[in-house]
């Protein structure tokens, strides 16, 4: 095939940096591939990528060696202006690069912007392409951060270059639209041959979609293989803390080594489907949800709130909402991009007044209460974490709220905090300049300072590697020990698999369902109405028939009695 990307000796420090952020890379990528780059937080993924469009070194300098050729032209020598038209690239901050107000005016403005006569048709041709037509004429404003993604995504299109680069493609999007998406760019790599570039942590969509994997070390290419080998190689992928698609996990612990593994959901049900089924069947799980005899925290009664866009129209976010949250529930909040999780949320802490109805928080009446007295109750995590960091260190970040309401002795419990959460080596440093995991850990952090009774998280876990999700999950189990309540706002089905005891499911500002994971995730109705999509090993129990289904890996290993089984 013919090669499209050559990276020979690339070397790359930032300025200030003591290491070199990409150390001696050597990679080739062909046209026509579509190409996963994995590796933990911190390897240089980001850095690589930024090199292809000429982002560095023409705009983000530092120390820099090596060679970049894109389509035969060294990228020292083509102005990033030019390099665009090639390379379009989608940022894991996606939102910073959108700049019109409306959906339309944003799609055609690449191509406006470089002078292409037939601008409008290859804006419109962007939109039909990604679905977006019901909301071309709507202000970015008004919409949902997966949205916003498929915008950013339709403004590259229209400029069609040959290479589209996506940071994080499913980081902010619901299940539903995270197939959408990739099924989006599986018909641009078949059918116009375009080459996809993805920096991805979710290795189920990397073996359903993509062609071959890059792993990267710190700063380093480790290897480069065909997917199936990639994802095949389970024990040096763990070694990097990355973790294999779960069917793959599963054939791994009760398999003999082997060079091949099932990848994909329909790999693993046709790999499994001979296994003797009486193993899958085991007494009925009893419901985890607690009697709610108690006074509840939070109480929405027949709750409706709605708003008018700028065109006037109305449209309806929560609908005759009844609920109450108890002391020690684990709730998540799950549901398609605009079902009202955040309106939800957002009620809660006294920034939005329902329209109709009442809510009760710590027993005060939110209608009659400022969002800031309610600060005294309730903490919103954003779902973008380096909103919350406005000194110079974690350390007075946390603190500047109790000094702000005159608490004294404040220094034994910020270090109480700041030891729990893991943040004695990060107190002195500055939280914008943090990883995506370090900063959610200090936002949680600050968050807990406050001395809640609730904290509202909304979407913690976006954009983490494997590692970092697990730990912001222990994080989060040691809130309980500060907070009565904790609600998550969340796309992630595997942190509402792992951590939820409490799941509601919410649909055009209704609730269709408050239960528990087996409530969820054994009804195929509902699953298929709203679009959830569970968690790989979840689904595979489903498709097997298993009663109840397994909740993670090592339950379903347990259930086939945990020992080797013979590879067919």
């Amino acid at each position: 095939m013919k090669e499209i990307i050559r990276v020979e000796d690339l070397t790359f420090k930032y300025p200030g940096a003591d290491e070199d952020v990409l150390d001696n890379v050597n990679l080739k990528i062909n046209q026509g591939d579509f190409v996963a780059i994995i590796g933990s937080n911190g390897s240089g993924k980001t850095t690589l990528c930024k090199t292809f469009n000429g982002l560095i070194p023409h705009y983000h300098v530092g120390d820099y060696e090596g060679k970049v050729i894109v389509g035969g032209n060294d990228t020292l020598e083509i102005p990033v202006s030019r390099l665009a038209q090639k390379v379009g690239y989608v940022y894991q901050n996606f939102e910073d690069q959108l700049v019109r107000p409306t959906v339309y005016d944003e799609v055609t403005f690449a191509p406006l912007n470089f002078g292409f006569e037939d601008y409008k048709k290859r804006g419109e041709y962007a939109i039909e392409l990604l679905g977006l037509d019901s909301i071309k004429d709507k202000f970015i404003w008004e919409l949902s951060g997966g949205q916003k993604h498929l915008v950013a995504l339709a403004g590259v299109l229209a400029l069609d270059p040959e290479i589209i680069i996506i940071d994080e493609p499913v980081a902010q999007l619901d299940p539903a639209n995270a197939i959408e998406i990739y099924e989006k760019l599986k018909y641009l790599n078949e059918e116009h041959a375009k080459t996809i570039i993805v920096i991805e942590h979710h290795t189920e969509f990397i073996g359903d979609y993509c062609k071959s994997v890059v792993m990267m070390g710190k700063g380093y290419v480790a290897w480069q293989k065909p997917v199936k080998k990639a994802l095949s190689r389970v024990e040096e992928l763990r070694e990097k803390n990355i973790f294999p698609p779960q069917v793959t996990q599963a054939v791994y612990e009760l398999s003999q080594k082997r060079y091949r593994y099932p990848i994909t959901l329909d790999e693993g049900v046709s790999y499994f489907s001979d296994i003797s089924k009486p193993v899958f069947t085991m007494a009925a799980k009893k419901s985890s949800r607690k009697k709610m005899d108690i006074e509840p925290v939070i109480t929405f009664h027949n709750v409706k709130h709605s708003y008018r866009s700028l065109n006037k129209k109305k449209r309806l976010a929560l609908k005759d909402l009844d609920l109450s949250f108890y002391e020690g529930d684990r709730v998540a909040l799950i549901g398609n991009n605009g079902a009202g999780k955040s309106t939800l949320l957002k009620m809660i802490t006294g920034l939005l007044k329902p329209k109709q109805g009442e809510v009760m928080v710590c027993g005060k009446n939110t209608q009659k209460i400022s969002s800031e007295e309610l600060a005294e109750d309730v903490t919103y995590i954003y779902q973008n974490p380096e909103e919350m960091f406005i000194s110079d260190n974690i350390r007075q970040d946390i603190e500047y709220y109790l000094k702000a309401r005159g608490e004294e002795n404040l220094h034994e419990f910020v270090d109480q905090i700041i030891e729990t959460l893991g943040l004695s080596e990060l107190q002195d440093r500055d939280g914008r300049l943090l990883s995506g995991g370090q900063q959610r850990r200090a936002s949680l952090a600050i968050g807990t300072a406050m001395k809640p009774s609730v904290i509202l998280l909304d979407e913690p876990t976006a954009s983490l590697d494997i590692v970092s999700r697990k730990e912001m999950l222990s994080m989060i189990e040691k809130l309980e020990g500060w907070v009565k309540t904790v609600i998550v706002a969340t796309h992630d089905m595997q942190l509402v698999s792992d951590w939820a005891d409490r799941i509601i499911v919410l649909n055009k500002g209704e609730v269709l369902k408050d239960t528990d994971q087996y409530g969820v995730f054994e009804d195929g109705e509902l699953l298929s109405r709203t679009n959830i999509k569970p968690p790989q090993i979840l689904e595979l129990s489903r498709r097997l028939k298993m009663k109840p289904i397994a909740l993670s890996v090592d339950e379903f290993v347990n259930r086939l009695g945990g020992e080797k089984i013979e590879v067919i």
